[in-house]
């Protein structure tokens, strides 16, 4: 099955490349990246609906390719998803955290959100189910040292911050890219630690071969 994997960040494709490696290593892949999506989000500090228009033509070009589902690895677009899923259906569309969500809230009810990209704890929230409470933090200066390639300051910088969340019962690491960091986090906190890459791949996987 060809599936499109599409990012805002240059640091998503690999740790996700590597969650497929490992659960559904059959599937064929194909990126596509647009990291001026996060810069503008960032600029504009809303959704838009000319970032919308933008995802929904990702959407459509990735099908026009042939990818038969698509697995969106942003984590601070989940409205502009769901207009790529009303789009395409019944192309299968997963936004990045899903499925991490859905473990997270079986392992807890208070759980610590860690992101580096402030738009994250924004548009993330919504999508927890009622009841849940959320601890939202944000790993400053983490991205940065991601964007430089200083790899190991990343992952110090992101245990640090993962810090403030030692009383939850569970930390679900928001980006992608953070599942690097997954060990250092899980030792400063003591907690679970969530990631979205694997979770992502598993929930596509059984979706798409359920329909297949």
């Amino acid at each position: 099955m060809r599936i499109a994997l599409v990012h805002a960040l240059r640091h998503s494709p690999p740790p996700i490349e590597a969650a497929f490696r490992e659960f559904w290593p059959e599937a064929t892949l194909m990126n596509l990246l647009d990291d001026s999506l996060s810069a503008d989000l960032a600029r504009d500090g809303a959704l838009t609906p000319a970032m919308t228009e933008r995802f929904r033509t990702l959407g459509r070009y990735a099908v026009g390719t042939g990818a038969q589902g698509i697995l969106f690895s942003c984590s601070a677009f989940g409205p502009c998803i769901e207009a790529v899923a009303a789009d395409v259906a019944p192309v299968p569309v997963l936004k990045p955290n899903e499925a991490a969500i859905e473990e997270a809230v079986g392992i807890g009810r208070r759980i610590g959100l860690l992101a580096t990209f402030a738009g994250t704890l924004a548009s993330m929230p919504p999508e927890f189910p009622p009841g849940v409470e959320l601890v939202p933090c944000l790993a400053p200066g983490a991205l940065a040292a991601l964007d430089a390639g200083d790899l190991a300051a990343h992952d110090r910088l992101a245990a640090e911050a993962s810090r403030a969340l030692r009383d939850c019962d569970v930390v679900l690491l928001g980006q992608f890219s953070l599942a690097r960091a997954a060990d250092l986090v899980a030792e400063a906190t003591g907690r679970p630690v969530v990631t979205t890459p694997g979770s992502a791949v598993r929930k596509l996987r059984q979706a798409m071969l359920a329909a297949a």
